[in-house]
């Protein structure tokens, strides 16, 4: 199955189903020498695993990382990094009477037709716990970014029909892990999670959107044609479980404009060229251009949902069944680290990347 690998310079390779006994990742091209922050990779494990609050599912995994290769006396040695996370928590017999049942908007189908096998437990390759593979290449690529002054802050901005109308300019993102919903806006936090609530308890789910905020990114950041940043950040995304849209800067909404009104003038400001605006979302010509790179991720409506349903079986015969297990209401919370370990990873890639175009040839 190919498929499996994230990245040119910078790469990451997943392994693991989610009932089998380990997620893990292989990181490809991470600088050498460079001391490892045991507690960022722990806090973001922690910001994306279940059972951390109400809103999540309550399968309980403590996430604790093992890193097998690529590290000495705390410290990068430039050669693959592996590192995996044993699953404690899978209750596997929860999918025994779905084995042979197509789950509605699932990949039970596709994979079947595809491969003519798949593992049914929980979605086997799947899954949405992959994504701690994600999340410890994108610890790794945090750090070399951290190196560089480059911060990445993701937030849930909407939950449902719930949105938090406020720029990213006019909130504090240092309160975002203040509540449990990941939203930086106390009043719109609480409303969101009390739809969460309301859906927990008929047995439903609900989508929403992350927005996320890049600073501090160099101009010159990604390659035309084909290797534009902002296409590796759609690409990047898009491979997130759920993930249904991506719209950066003005995004859609920036359609409804006149090209009067969305170009971002150029002005120079104390010797440095700025934009006055920044429709463009700091990528222009699918380069980095010196401003904030921001955007918004849209995530649909969690498939398993706790209500009886119809599809067919393998047999190609009707069925009427009901999902058991757990299972989010919605993903949003837990996907914000996973939307800032992507984009993270796609930063850190061409960041190698344009320091190998620029580099100098031999005399």
């Amino acid at each position: 199955m190919n498929g499996n690998t994230f990245g040119k310079a910078f790469s990451c390779t997943s392994f693991g189903e989610s009932h089998g006994p380990a997620i893990g990742v292989v990181i490809d091209g991470c600088l050498p020498n460079m001391p490892v922050d045991f507690e960022l990779i722990n806090k973001d494990l922690q910001r994306r695993k279940p059972g951390q609050s109400k809103l999540t599912t309550s399968r309980n995994e403590a996430e604790e990382f093992e890193i097998l290769s690529g590290v000495f006396e705390g410290k990068t040695l430039g050669t693959p990094i592996c590192i995996m996370v044993r699953n404690k928590d899978a209750k596997s017999s929860d999918y025994d009477s779905l084995k042979d049942i197509y789950r509605p908007s699932h990949a039970d189908f596709t994979y079947q037709e595809k491969y003519g096998i798949r593992d049914h437990r929980g979605g086997g390759r799947q899954s949405a716990r992959e994504t701690v593979a994600r999340v410890l290449a994108g610890a790794f690529a945090k750090m070399i970014l951290q190196k560089l002054g480059i911060s990445i802050q993701a937030y849930v901005s909407q939950v449902h029909t719930i949105e938090l109308n406020q720029a990213y300019t006019q909130l504090d993102l240092d309160q975002t892990e203040s509540n449990a919903i990941r939203c930086p806006e106390p009043n719109t936090a609480k409303t969101m999670m009390e739809a969460i609530e309301v859906a927990q308890a008929t047995g439903d789910t609900l989508g929403g959107t992350i927005s996320c905020v890049i600073k501090h990114v160099p101009i010159g950041w990604g390659s035309p044609v084909f290797d534009k940043l902002n296409a590796d950040l759609a690409k990047a995304m898009f491979s997130i479980n759920a993930v249904k849209g991506f719209d950066l800067g003005s995004g859609f909404a920036g359609t409804k404009l006149k090209g009067s009104q969305h170009n971002d003038v150029f002005e120079d400001n104390e010797g440095t060229i700025h934009t006055k605006t920044n429709h463009s979302g700091g990528i222009q010509g699918g380069i980095s251009n010196g401003e904030d790179i921001y955007f918004k991720v849209a995530f649909k409506p969690v498939a398993s949902i706790l209500q009886p349903q119809e599809s067919v079986s393998t047999s190609h015969e009707a069925v009427k069944f009901t999902i058991a297990g757990r299972h989010d209401a919605c993903v949003l919370p837990r996907a914000v680290p996973i939307v800032e370990a992507m984009a993270a990873m796609v930063l850190v890639d061409h960041y190698l990347r344009n320091a190998m175009l620029n580099m100098q040839p031999f005399a």
